[in-house]
């Protein structure tokens, strides 16, 4: 399982992030709080689906600042050629979004092995293998627990990000050195 969660990163990007917390409408409040709090290095994954194209531009552009201040990695969810006009050096969302289009570090949203394979057709650099738990963002979607989780991250190729109700105890539990999170980042243990 090694391969899977700390293959070599390709020259764009040296190192992944272990921790990436992902902006959502209801952490909007808390992003510069919480960019502050994580530890140096971590990444975000700024979506912010519910703003406007003019105050989501707007709102990345400063995170994005914020979060290159304190040495962590923003990527935006996009297609790669709308990351490149705004200036995003990472790019994610699902494999045909990011199949065409400059080159970015691109991180992947796949949740079954016929995914694992379409992201590794479009040169993904890391994917994320979600939910690994139940989550509110997708309530009554179902989990695919540790033992799903390991067993497709084993068939990735590329390292995996452990994404749906995860915290940092969990993503130690399942043995995920890299995880995201919308509400489980510094909420009640330290980040």
């Amino acid at each position: 399982m090694e391969c899977c969660y700390n293959g070599a990163m390709p020259r764009r990007q040296s190192t992944l992030p272990a921790i990436w917390l992902v902006s959502d409408a209801r952490n909007d409040a808390r992003l510069e709080s919480l960019l502050a709090r994580l530890p140096r290095g971590s990444g975000l994954i700024y979506r912010h689906y519910h703003l406007d194209p003019f105050r989501r531009r707007a709102r990345f552009d400063r995170l994005a600042a914020l979060a290159r201040r304190r040495g962590h990695l923003p990527a935006l969810a996009a297609d790669a050629r709308e990351a490149r006009r705004w200036r995003a050096r990472s790019v994610y969302g699902p494999a045909a979004r990011l199949a065409r289009g400059p080159a970015a570090l691109r991180l992947v949203t796949v949740h079954s092995l016929a995914e694992i394979g379409a992201a590794r057709r479009t040169r993904a650099d890391a994917i994320l293998l979600s939910p690994v738990f139940l989550t509110r963002s997708h309530p009554g979607a179902r989990a695919l627990g540790p033992l799903r989780f390991r067993l497709l991250a084993q068939r990735a190729g590329v390292p995996v990000i452990a994404l749906g109700g995860m915290n940092a105890a969990r993503a130690r539990r399942i043995g995920a050195s890299h995880w995201a999170a919308i509400d489980g980042i510094c909420d009640r243990q330290p980040c």
